[in-house]
């Protein structure tokens, strides 16, 4: 962000380690960062961008100074091992992304049509497993297109 703010372009040279030396990749690439004309002046939109950083950064540090945490430099973070992970969890949902809505009685007639669905499939599975006559119930794509089981009527 400090090269869009300042004005200078972004610069990368390409890793030794993973191109081949006489490969058609370029040694190094050069970006210039600007703003959209669509989004207004270039100079009100970078003291915009500037003051919005600010204001983020001085939010931080009001809460670091509350909570007496602190930013890890450079070489904390190199000193932490590549196998570590954090040791909170983040909170559980009620929620599941598979049914969400505002409607508590859309979500509740969506999970009783789940419901119907997971008993019909397991009671029309066991009859097919021990040989006899199963009619699967609509939604069964899998066993339908790659084991031409029957599929009841919508």
């Amino acid at each position: 962000m400090s090269a869009l703010l300042n004005g200078r372009r972004l610069r990368a040279t390409r890793p030794l380690h993973f191109f081949r030396p006489d490969g058609p990749m370029p040694d190094a690439l050069e970006l210039a960062l600007t703003i959209l004309a669509e989004l207004g002046p270039a100079a009100e939109m970078l003291s915009e961008l500037r003051d919005r950083v600010r204001r983020v950064e001085e939010e931080r540090a009001a809460e670091r100074q509350r909570t007496g945490g602190r930013v890890h430099g450079r070489r904390a973070v190199l000193a932490q091992s590549w196998r570590g992970q954090p040791a909170s969890h983040e909170p559980r949902r009620n929620l599941r992304p598979r049914i969400a809505t505002r409607s508590p009685w859309a979500r509740l007639e969506a999970l009783l049509r789940d419901r119907a669905f997971a008993v019909d499939y397991a009671d029309a599975g066991a009859c097919w497993k021990d040989g006899a006559a199963a009619v699967f119930p609509p939604r069964t794509y899998w066993l339908q297109r790659f084991a031409s089981v029957p599929i009841r009527e919508a």
